[in-house]
């Protein structure tokens, strides 16, 4: 994050606007709600996360168990759970629309 002074970036009577709420102090400003990146989408974690969990779904229906991909993928075997539960619905959204 990097630090602007204000009297630099803003127009001279928004400047004195906020001038009336916080002097002298440090405020932060958001981006924009529509601005803001989703977690893990600049960092690729997003993208490893969901390509890991599309494995463990083709593994669990080629016939592996929840245990053995637990241990596989160093998951909880409720994590595991979780992750065939999401993409199971997810699966069958997909197919109903396509329908």
């Amino acid at each position: 994050m990097n630090y602007k002074n204000g009297k630099d970036v803003l127009p001279h009577r928004l400047l004195k606007e906020l001038q009336h709420y916080i002097q002298g102090e440090l405020l932060y400003i958001p981006k924009p709600d529509q601005t803001r990146a989703l977690w893990g989408e600049l960092s690729g974690s997003r993208t490893t996360i969901a390509l890991r969990n599309k494995e463990i779904y083709a593994e669990y229906n080629s016939g592996r168990s929840v245990k053995d991909l637990a241990e596989s993928y160093h998951l909880s075997e409720e994590s595991i759970r979780k992750v065939l539960t999401k993409l199971r619905s997810h699966r069958q959204e997909v197919s109903s629309i396509t329908k």
